[in-house]
């Protein structure tokens, strides 16, 4: 394919190199931020082609390219390994180009720990891959729990912690008041027990009706034998269940498992929705948003939700449903054959049967909550124009501070030093400017420390005036808010001296204990009322980048720890530890995965598994 002669050189040197082979690849900007991420079968002619004529007249597709310093490219035995490690990457950087979930919200599961002779059950919010059964997801933490509360009456399992011998002297309460069958004392067997537990998985997998069928005759034979309290409990029973199964719509009278996607867009938003059914019935449905679908084909955007939402889903049925094609579909399916153990089918349905009319519902559901979505982004755009006003009213600026960049540091005892800037536009976090720093000093200063991260900040600021067309570094804030009190402000106002830039970029600092407004030269500080919208705000700002710079921080520290616990591992050398590093995409999946996975891994086998286990397990 032509590649255009306007590609600028450093850049055309590293499209002559790539390789034509299976693989991901990573675009990133001067500083090493990872723009997007992407998969090819071939590598050359993937990457080549942004810089085709017809690619450049894509709008997102000329920003990036415009935007890329250098292109890393980690070939791969084959796509399915490509789209594996592609997966993590995005999960593990987040690149601002790359489709993907808006929000970090994970949804509540049921956990059955199944692996256990005597297995608990309980909401989760964390999958692990460690032998146990999930179920979900559920719209909320309270449908969750008022299931198992209906269940636990037929299914009376452990919540304790009690190591099951079956030889304590005594039952807890709830053996008592039959919400827990007592292994714990031998009043039934691990065989039972595991039959009780599995009879409530398979209420939850649907199998409902043998369930209610069951207690139906159970009750009946009781009451003719004069049983009536045991009558009356098995009544109980049986109205719990079909309160929780009654609220299930039946959708397909021929059964079968089935998610139902589809889609909306509008203005750069998209909003998609899933139903869950199961054995013909609607057991629940939930919406996610996505970022970055700008420009993007409709295929693309539904191929790039699959790939992110079937990474993390507990359970993946043997049928989807869709409401096109979508890109790459056979080596997706592969993919989902490889998490369900069985095959699974894409379908698009062609007529207008029961399948289409599931696949509108889904279609006009996500129109509806898009819709409601942006009239409630639109309704908090509005309170947060209040707050920014009310704000320049307070300290008397000459602007609304509408781009407000607010700094914090982080460390444990003058170690791990990090910075974290977080910027807020229009009174909302713009997570796509959030920059963090690691410290060059490692010192238990915190005027030196915030004195380092402001002047890397505007350094960078200087730097890009100097580049035709500059970047988000050349974008001054309206407003420098600084976590702590006078020391802190006046570390930053030494900055801006320097950079000339006093008189141009307003700054305070904000001291947590009385919530404090310090501004340079004035001796008194600013008190806002507690429920003020402008203090709320500068509040929101100052918590963010404690929780941006907490995050980096323990991420640095664990990373350290496990980098250097792997690297003592006998026979894991730099070959080795690369390969484990690009097999699972970061050193924290490494610590995650199996021996069997590890092991799995080229150059590796069982015993060096076992020792990099029992190495980053300590």
């Amino acid at each position: 394919m032509d590649v255009s002669e306007t590609i600028p050189p450093h850049i055309k040197e590293q499209l002559d190199t790539l390789p034509s082979r299976p693989g991901v690849y990573q675009m990133k900007e001067r500083r090493g931020v990872v723009l997007y991420v992407g998969k090819a079968i071939n590598l050359r002619n993937r990457v080549r082609s942004y810089w085709n004529p017809q690619s450049q007249r894509v709008p997102k597709i000329r920003r990036l390219t415009g935007q890329v310093e250098t292109i890393d490219v980690i070939p791969t035995e084959s796509e399915l390994e490509a789209l594996l490690l592609e997966n993590n990457l995005i999960k593990q950087y987040k690149p601002r180009y790359n489709v993907r979930l808006k929000d970090d919200k994970s949804y509540p599961y049921i956990k059955v720990t199944w692996s256990e002779d005597f297995p608990k059950v309980f909401p989760t919010r964390q999958m692990t891959r460690d032998g146990s059964r999930y179920f979900g997801p559920y719209t909320s933490v309270w449908a969750v729990r008022q299931t198992l509360d209906l269940l636990r009456k037929r299914f009376p399992y452990l919540t304790c912690n009690r190591t099951i011998t079956g030889q304590d002297d005594r039952a807890c309460l709830y053996y008592h008041i039959n919400l827990c069958s007592g292994p714990c004392i031998g009043a039934v067997s691990k065989e039972k027990y595991r039959e009780i537990v599995q009879g409530l998985m398979d209420f939850l997998e649907g199998e409902r009706e043998p369930v209610l069928e069951e207690i139906r005759t159970e009750m009946v034979v009781a009451a003719e034998n004069l049983e009536f309290e045991r009558a009356a409990a098995l009544r109980d029973q049986l109205q719990a269940l079909e309160k929780i199964s009654e609220h299930q719509k039946v959708v397909n009278a021929a059964g079968g498992d089935q998610d139902v996607i589809a889609f909306a867009r509008a203005d750069g938003d998209a909003c998609v929705q899933v139903f869950f059914i199961r054995d013909g019935k609607l057991i629940g449905r939930e919406y996610f948003v996505l970022e970055g679908t700008e420009d993007e084909a409709d295929p693309e955007v539904m191929g790039s939700f699959l790939q992110q939402f079937y990474d993390g889903a507990p359970m993946v049925p043997p049928e989807i449903l869709l409401p096109e094609e979508v890109d790459e579909a056979i080596i997706l399916r592969q993919w989902l054959r490889s998490k369900r153990g069985a095959d699974v089918v894409l379908r698009v349905p062609r007529n207008d049967g029961t399948d289409a009319q599931l696949l509108q519902m889904a279609a006009e559901s996500a129109a509806e909550t898009l819709a409601n979505l942006k009239a409630q982004w639109a309704a908090d755009e509005n309170r947060h124009t209040g707050a920014i006003d009310q704000l320049q009213q307070a300290l008397s600026l000459a602007g609304p501070p509408v781009r407000i960049e607010c700094y914090d540091i982080s460390h444990t005892q003058g170690t791990n030093v990090v910075g974290a800037m977080v910027v807020f536009e229009k009174g909302v976090p713009r997570k796509s400017d959030y920059r963090k720093f690691k410290l060059r000093n490692d010192q238990n200063d915190d005027f030196a420390n915030m004195f380092e991260i402001v002047h890397r900040r505007f350094a960078n600021w200087r730097e890009a005036q100097r580049k035709p067309g500059g970047d988000k570094w050349a974008i001054l804030p309206d407003l420098l808010v600084i976590d702590g009190g006078k020391g802190q402000l006046n570390a930053a106002v030494e900055v801006l001296k320097e950079f000339d830039l006093f008189e141009v970029v307003p700054v305070i600092g904000l001291a947590k204990r009385e919530e404090e407004i310090f501004q340079p030269g004035v001796k008194e500080p600013i008190v806002l009322e507690k429920n003020s919208p402008a203090l709320q705000l500068l509040q929101r700002a100052r918590d963010e980048a404690h929780r941006f710079g907490v995050t980096y921080h323990r991420t640095l520290r664990v990373k350290k720890g496990l980098a250097s616990q792997l690297e003592t591992v006998t026979g894991i050398g730099p070959k080795r530890r690369t390969a484990l590093l690009r097999h699972f995409g970061s050193l924290d999946a490494v610590r995650k995965a199996s021996i069997e996975e590890i092991a799995s891994v080229k150059g590796m086998n069982e015993a060096l598994a076992l020792k990099v286990k029992e190495q980053l397990d300590t």
